[in-house]
């Protein structure tokens, strides 16, 4: 009871405001229409010097008496001027084309100069304008008054309405009586509070769940700053609390007071517009997009050419001021989201009040019509009492028809996408065909059907891939669901699903089980419509009340049962859609798969039609051939062979068996190539040959590989036949140099065949040394490592190529450091190593030239370098001479493992090789092995 004595409390005061503020502004519309403000066209402002000129205005009576910006005023018509405020009111009391004497000073020289005053110009078209802006203010929150006065939010709305007609209705004349002063004041405190109202009204909308605390801060951080300028202005204008009540104050507090108005609109439109994106439902959505747009449009021209400029003192262009123009779209699309999209449901009292005056109109019209008809047709007045109750009685029973007739009219203009079957069902159709997608597809249907009807409460309901026969919630608008869902109650067999549409009008009133009673009451839907395609019910549609309340007219729920057979159709193609989709992807990714597989091969393969045009070829085939698969696919394949090759696979053309083609060598682009080729014939599912599929197994360095085992086989037994033919060598040399010394013995000293027989001794032992060195070079097992003395080895091994570089007519130059430390590692090893050196510095010297030998000890290393004179390595083939096989020896002349296997044992060692040459001059090895350190005694 006392609530509803409070409200009933404020809706009177309203209304006693809204009377007032409008009886104010008809009586300061019509002061400022008659009163002129007797005007000299300066700005005076108080200074350190006096009353300073600041401003003067152009063709003004100031401009023609001379008066300059700067010049200080003294006094009028003689008498003294202390301050700025003073010049208005003398003025005044001069009154208007009336002759008055400045007296001035100006760069410290007095004078005076007589001034002929002028009304002020006034702006009465830009008030008058804003004037209309107010009033559509006005005119919207008085329906929204009337219709909803005790709505949530609906009085703060008003309030902004009113306090925003108060801000643009009310303009300060300059009579300066105690009205003109009211109107001034309420102009101040209807430009602090229009932008907070309407900052907290975009706040608040369309109503959020706060706490008490956030919501009192959220007022307090709204409110707190007009209240403390209202505070400064009235300190300023009673001179209190140290505010000095000048023109300059006053101006300052103007722009701070429109600059906040500016941030507060701009502000709000941000707030509306992050509202509109977390919106969920369809028409809430649609009004935050017009409160939107009309605030930011609105208020951006008239924050970027009035305000700002204002602000910073700029002078206003006439064309700026045709920014405030801007400020009608506010109203204009608050006005439009009302009657449109049904804000605060005012658009039915402003149908109905529409109905009703068109009726009321046209029944008037009929009566005064059948009045003077009768006096038409008998020639006398109607004035008697049957006469009216007749035209009474006809004009009252034509009222209802013409008011639904009129009330259908006023519904197709408002909400024509909702009458206009016609036109709804094509643009349903076309933005259905056009989406493929499940999910876009949806919230298009959503979106038109909350647009069209006016339900902000959807949920498309589709069938469970995992649980099929059993529906699932697939997308919603409006909806909050917490608990899990029982959607038994929509089985496609029920008898209202199958008459067109399952309807509750209550979950309480429902008769079904509990789980299904609480899943109705989370959706809070009223209608369920299915969607059929081909007598199969492939989704639901669910949907609820429209944003007023209202449940769906019969030709609305037609309507979405018609709409139902297209989402149908549509929901049919997007599963199919895909579907096929799905398979696509699955096929592209086994032809990835498959391809990735063949482009892995280390072989290369093609495929060729019966024909023989190529329709396949991998990256192994354009490693071989040179020939990219861009340029291979789609041309015969013998314009891509070496013709040999391509005779080879012609040849194996009919034959249906798999067949093959081993070792065959050819030479193609300057490379010699060995392939296995296999030819398959290629089969379809059904079993027929439609081409061939051909296989390419690069064998060339397995072919070399099995030459270079086959060598290295008869090297090995080579070496055997050797070693054994050395030890048997060495028993015969035994026997020659035991018996040459008894010989040596027998004969005296003097005997001159003593010569002869030391020589023979000297050279068995030579002998001996040889085949022994022979012996150990042939030894295999694991080696031994020791101390080894690299002077030494390099000795045995020249002693052993000493007779093939002989024949090469090579001159051999020892430059051995001595002494030179020993080095950790296998004797046998490392004269493999040089003896692979020397042969190979012989190779490179056919007709004959030099080997040196240079050895030497340098930072605990032991350097050997070996150069000889011959034709030297070409640069680029310098960096693959350790490469296994690698050889520019003829065929037959070497295996191209001796530097390579030289390498390993270097590295075995923990040494470093390194080779320097120049082409027809010569090649220098230098390697390097760690020398081993003597042992410390302390």
């Amino acid at each position: 009871m006392r609530q509803n004595l409070r409200v009933s409390l404020g809706a009177v005061v309203l209304a006693l405001a809204t009377l007032a503020a409008v009886i104010f502004a008809l009586i300061n519309f019509d002061q400022r229409s008659r009163f002129e403000v007797v005007y000299d066209g300066v700005a005076w402002l108080d200074s350190d010097h006096g009353i300073q000129a600041s401003r003067i205005s152009p063709n003004s009576p100031a401009t023609r008496a001379g008066i300059r910006p700067g010049d200080v005023l003294l006094t009028i018509n003689s008498a003294k001027v202390t301050r700025a405020a003073e010049v208005a009111r003398r003025l005044d009391r001069a009154g208007l084309w009336t002759q008055v004497r400045y007296k001035l000073s100006r760069g410290g020289e007095e004078f005076e100069t007589p001034l002929l005053t002028a009304p002020a110009e006034k702006p009465l078209a830009t008030e008058n304008y804003l004037r209309i802006v107010g009033l559509l203010y006005l005119f919207i929150g008085l329906f929204i008054f009337i219709r909803r006065w005790n709505a949530p939010r609906a009085v703060h709305f008003y309030v902004f309405c009113l306090v925003s007609f108060v801000l643009w209705s009310f303009h300060f004349s300059g009579k300066l009586d105690t009205f003109d002063w009211e109107v001034y004041w309420s102009e101040v405190v209807a430009r602090l509070l229009a932008p907070a109202l309407l900052l907290h009204f975009a706040l608040v909308f369309p109503g959020r769940s706060e706490t008490t605390l956030r919501s009192g801060a959220k007022l307090l951080a709204v409110y707190l700053l007009p209240f403390a300028l209202l505070l400064v202005h009235v300190s300023t204008a009673m001179n209190a609390l140290g505010f000095v009540p000048w023109l300059g104050a006053y101006l300052l507090l103007r722009k701070i007071e429109f600059s906040y108005l500016a941030v507060c609109f701009l502000a709000a439109g941000l707030v509306f517009y992050r509202s509109y994106r977390q919106a969920l439902s369809g028409v809430l959505r649609q009004q935050l997009k017009w409160l939107t747009g009309g605030t930011l449009v609105g208020s951006l021209p008239v924050s970027l050419l009035y305000i700002i400029p204002l602000v910073f003192g700029v002078a206003l262009r006439p064309w700026m001021q045709f920014s405030v123009l801007s400020l009608v779209l506010i109203p204009l699309c608050f006005g439009y989201a009302i009657i449109r999209y049904r804000l605060m449901d005012v658009d039915i009292i402003f149908k109905r009040g529409l109905a009703y005056t068109a009726a009321t109109a046209g029944v008037l019209v009929v009566f005064f019509a059948f009045i003077g008809l009768i006096g038409l047709v008998f020639h006398t007045q109607a004035n008697g009492k049957w006469g009216a109750v007749l035209a009474i009685v006809i004009a009252a029973s034509i009222f209802e028809p013409f008011r639904q007739w009129f009330q259908g009219r006023l519904d197709r203009f408002f909400y024509r996408d909702r009458l206009d079957y016609r036109r709804t069902l094509i643009e349903f159709g076309s933005a259905l065909t056009n989406e493929v997608r499940l999910d876009p597809m949806l919230s298009s249907v959503m979106d038109r059907v909350s647009q069209t009807l006016l339900v902000d409460r959807i949920a498309v309901f589709v069938e469970d891939t995992e649980q099929p026969g059993q529906l699932r919630l697939a997308r919603s608008m409006g909806l909050r669901t917490s608990e899990p869902l029982d959607l038994s109650f929509l089985e496609p067999s029920r008898p209202e699903l199958a008459a067109g549409a399952l309807f509750f009008e209550s979950p309480r009133t429902a008769d079904v089980s509990e789980s299904v009673r609480r899943t109705l009451e989370q959706l809070d839907l009223n209608y369920f419509v299915p969607c059929r395609i081909r007598e199969h019910t492939v989704a639901v549609l669910g949907l609820g009340k429209t944003v007023d309340g209202d449940f769906l007219s019969s030709d609305d729920v037609e309507l979405v049962t018609t709409i139902g057979g297209y989402v149908a159709v549509a929901l049919d193609n997007a599963q199919l859609y895909s579907s096929l989709e799905q398979k696509a992807l699955e096929i592209a990714r086994l032809k990835d798969f498959s391809e990735n597989i063949v482009e892995s091969l280390n072989i290369g393969v093609l495929a060729v039609d019966l024909t023989g045009i190529v329709e396949s070829w991998n990256t192994r085939m354009e490693q071989l051939f040179g020939v990219t698969r861009q340029e291979a696919v789609g041309r015969r394949l013998d314009s891509l062979l070496p013709t040999e090759l391509a005779a080879e696979i012609v040849a194996r053309g009919d034959e249906e068996q798999v067949t093959g083609i081993y070792k065959q060598r050819l030479q193609h682009q300057g490379k010699s190539l060995t392939l296995n080729v296999s030819i398959t014939p290629l089969v379809s599912k059904a079993g027929e040959r439609i081409g061939r599929l051909l296989l390419f197994d690069d064998v060339t360095q397995r072919d070399r590989m099995e030459e270079q085992m086959s060598q290295t086989e008869k090297l090995t037994s080579l070496g055997l036949l050797a070693a054994g033919v050395a030890h048997e060598v060495n028993t015969p040399l035994a026997v020659i140099s035991n018996y040459i010394q008894m010989l040596a013995k027998q004969m005296p000293e003097e005997d001159p065949r003593h010569s002869i027989i030391e020589k023979i001794v000297k050279q068995t032992f030579r002998a001996s040394e040889i085949v022994n060195n022979l012996l150990n070079f042939s030894r295999t097992g694991a080696a031994e490592l020791a101390n080894v003395d690299v002077n030494k080895v390099v000795e045995e091994t020249l002693s052993l190529v000493a007779h093939p570089l002989k024949t090469s007519q090579i001159q051999v130059v020892k430059n051995l450091g001595n002494p030179l430390p020993s080095v950790r590692g296998s004797a046998n090893k490392l004269q493999q190593v040089f003896l692979n050196l020397f042969l190979n510095a012989r190779d490179a010297m056919p007709s004959g030239g030099m080997l040196e030998v240079k050895t030497a000890a340098h930072n605990g290393s032991v350097e050997i370098e070996i150069v000889d004179t011959g034709a030297g390595i070409p640069r680029e083939h310098i960096h693959k001479i350790f490469d296994p096989f690698f050889t520019t020896k003829a065929s037959g002349r070497g295996t191209g493992l001796g530097l390579s296997v030289s390498y390993g044992i270097i590295k075995e060692h923990a040494g470093k090789i390194d080779v320097r040459s120049t082409p027809g001059k010569g090649t220098s090895f230098h390697v390097e092995f760690p020398a081993v350190r003597k042992p410390v005694h302390v």
